[in-house]
């Protein structure tokens, strides 16, 4: 039976406390008890639905973890302040001093930073390597090795990860397999082929209004369970905890990710079609000419397509600068970081986003100066956006 996470998601049924269609926001740092025993047993974690304190949990943020883990096909949830937020907690309760990790090499370049700058100073080292290639992958992994970490796709190449070939790996080899599913939210679903974590910074498209930072770790109870430990949890420790007004938000937006990234992808596939017969170099999944074409359709839910993301390279940073400020200036989208907005954004990732990663090593994975990284909005007329963009192209003869 197809996995339907949509479905998942609709669902789940929360009132608020008075038949709010809504449900209430816990709108509280802390919480009374009756008694000091049941306050013992709460922080204990053995007094189930008794909140303490909104760093440990919180109505508010339990409902969206929830929602979430439903989505994701998950045994629970647990959200953070930020997609960075639930990226570091789950690689640092993963791994001890003198673990390592095998990650891809073309990942946000925040992580990146984290993993190639960070982590070492807590003894915890990464071999990054070409996610495409599953032999090459194998042969870094060590007998330290606790994690595989990738992006379903990648930020801001595009290349998609085998979750499949990479699932049999960790568990060949005893390992962790957690990935960012951020840039492909209801088109695939990573833990029902067979990951053990998947996160995702809210931020992106399951939030979809860039008015929020948010993020959130989907895996086992005993996982999440973990990261929540008064003692030794990295996620209660290192205190990235979403605020309950802010989980409110997010779990009414996500009431609609259905319908946005239909339209995402939509939108995103007739661009990149018209992009590539237009002679641009254009990396789009759901292009017949990407490597993993193939691959992101045997993976794919089908009906939420191939994703809102696309690139274009047009040579050079100049030429690049130059058409996004062109298009900002013709309201064609916004020359902006980010991704999932109900605008266009685009911008520069070598310069911007991935600028974490030294220029050889942007070199080596194929990032050059003159790819812009496109997140396609929901725009009702799409030929419109396409007829303008090719006008700005040709002002500048980059077509």
């Amino acid at each position: 039976m197809a996995f339907k996470p949509a479905n998942n998601i609709q669902d789940l049924q929360y009132f608020g406390e008075f038949g709010g269609v809504n449900p209430s926001i816990s709108d509280s740092s802390t919480y009374t008890f009756l008694s000091a025993k049941t306050m013992f047993d709460t922080f204990e974690g053995n007094a189930e639905g008794c909140y303490l304190y909104s760093r440990h949990s919180s109505p508010s943020n339990l409902y969206l973890g929830e929602a979430l883990a439903a989505m994701e096909g998950t045994e629970t949830a647990t959200v953070t302040a930020s997609g960075m937020g639930a990226i570091t907690p789950v690689l640092l309760q993963l791994c001890d001093a003198g673990d390592h990790i095998v990650s891809s090499r073309t990942i946000y370049g925040g992580t990146y930073a984290f993993l190639k700058n960070f982590a070492p100073r807590l003894g915890i080292n990464t071999t990054f390597v070409n996610i495409t290639k599953l032999d090459v992958i194998e042969a870094a992994i060590t007998p330290k090795t606790k994690v595989l970490y990738c992006e379903t796709v990648s930020n801001p190449l595009l290349e998609v990860a085998d979750i499949k070939g990479l699932a049999q790996l960790a568990k060949k080899h005893q390992l962790k397999l957690v990935v960012d599913n951020t840039f492909s939210p209801l088109s695939i679903s990573p833990f029902n082929l067979g990951a053990d974590v998947v996160i995702h910074s809210l931020t992106k498209f399951i939030n979809g209004s860039s008015d929020t930072v948010g993020g959130v770790v989907c895996g086992s109870q005993e996982l999440i369970d973990d990261l929540r430990n008064v003692n030794c949890g990295a996620a209660m420790l290192l205190g990235s905890t979403m605020d309950s007004l802010r989980s409110a938000s997010i779990l009414k937006n996500l009431r609609t990710l259905h319908i946005r990234m239909m339209q995402h992808s939509q939108n995103a596939m007739y661009l990149a079609e018209k992009f590539e017969s237009d002679g641009l170099k254009t990396v789009y999944p759901g292009l017949a000419s990407h490597p993993s074409h193939d691959l992101f359709k045997a993976m794919m839910n089908k009906k939420y397509g191939f994703g809102g993301m696309l690139t274009i390279d047009v040579g050079t940073l100049d030429k690049a600068n130059a058409l996004m400020e062109l298009m900002q200036e013709q309201n064609l989208g916004y020359l902006a970081v980010s991704l999932g907005f109900y605008k266009t954004l685009f911008s520069a990732p070598g310069s911007s986003t991935s600028s974490e990663i030294p220029e050889d090593e942007q070199e080596a994975m194929g990032l050059s100066n003159g790819l812009i990284r496109f997140s396609i909005g929901l725009d009702a007329d799409i030929e419109r956006t396409y007829n303008m963009m090719k006008i700005c192209m040709k002002k500048l003869s980059i077509l």
